[in-house]
């Protein structure tokens, strides 16, 4: 097919359409599971009912006229651009943002590419001596994100789309109660929504993966933990108790200096994580905790939250 045509068909700009057709250039797909073992296998993702009715009524069946040939396409090339980065811990979008509201083909075009690459990885994670029980757990993080981006109005998933290739690719791995994300020397943390972040729970996360990647993966060798969040920004001291899971968690670190960080909006950020909107006025956001109250606060005095990095020895 014609890319200009592609691209134009699907309402998506012909360099996304390009950029697809370069990385794909393995030309090995993956199937989407059989259509009957659907349901048990979205259920192991902890994918909500709501969303799992969405998903199944979109379904790429053969005849289905919602998949259009173009979509059709993309899909395969989709597949074939995130298989042939397996083992890859990079960010990497599988294609281009697509108009959602098209219908549940459109709304979870990414969800399908996912499905496709849950048994890849899985395999993956087998050659590497990996868990089943961490396989699935580390995978479930689909349904989180679904449930997160209904929670949004569907304003989440162009980030949600890119982060969920390092899951399928076998990049990311959830260790209790923190995500440990390979690269080079460093385990990069990132802290799913999945309960408090207790000393405990960190310093067992923690422990976990030293114990982990050394197994797993001999020949990487990974000397420190790093964590690039807006939960590392120290103006939270400013408003939140010195004993708070937030404070304690960023004692851990030592920051490094800091870089405004390209591509990405820490007030924006922050909406997304504290309050999961991005539209929202300040002044309908809810203050029940003394998180929010910070957050709206500090933005209503002019004032902008930053991304930190920082760094500790493993």
């Amino acid at each position: 097919m014609d890319l200009d045509d592609i691209a134009a068909r699907l309402g998506v700009p012909v360099e996304e359409v390009v950029r697809v057709h370069r990385l794909a250039s393995d030309p090995q797909s993956a199937p989407l599971p059989a259509k009957v073992d659907a349901a048990a296998i979205l259920d192991r993702l902890a994918v909500r009912p709501d969303d799992a009715a969405e998903i199944m009524a979109g379904w790429p069946d053969p005849d289905s006229p919602l998949w259009t040939p173009e979509l059709r396409w993309l899909l395969d090339r989709s597949i074939a651009l995130v298989r042939a980065d397996l083992g890859g811990h990079g960010w990497l979008s599988p294609g281009p943002e697509l108009p959602r509201e098209r219908g549940p083909a459109w709304r979870h075009f990414y969800v399908y590419v996912y499905l496709a690459l849950v048994d890849v990885v899985r395999g993956y994670h087998r050659d590497h001596g990996i868990a089943d029980a961490v396989s699935w757990v580390t995978l479930a993080d689909l349904g989180r994100n679904l449930a997160i981006d209904r929670r949004m109005q569907r304003e989440g998933w162009p980030v949600m789309q890119s982060w969920l290739t390092l899951h399928a690719r076998g990049g990311i791995y959830e260790l209790g109660r923190l995500q440990h994300q390979r690269g080079g020397t460093t385990i990069d943390l990132h802290i799913p929504e999945s309960g408090p972040m207790t000393p405990e729970a960190v310093a067992a996360s923690l422990d976990e993966a030293r114990a982990f990647f050394p197994r797993h993966f001999p020949d990487e060798r990974y000397t420190t933990f790093s964590c690039g969040s807006w939960l590392l920004d120290p103006q939270l001291l400013e408003y939140l108790p010195g004993d708070s899971n937030i404070i304690r968690f960023q004692r851990r670190f030592e920051l490094e200096p800091y870089e405004e960080p390209e591509g990405q909006d820490a007030d924006v950020e922050v909406l997304r994580f504290v309050f999961r909107t991005l539209t929202t006025p300040l002044d309908q956001l809810p203050r029940r905790t003394v998180l929010q109250r910070a957050i709206v606060d500090h933005l209503k005095a002019g004032r902008h939250w930053h991304i930190r990095r920082g760094r500790f020895p493993i």
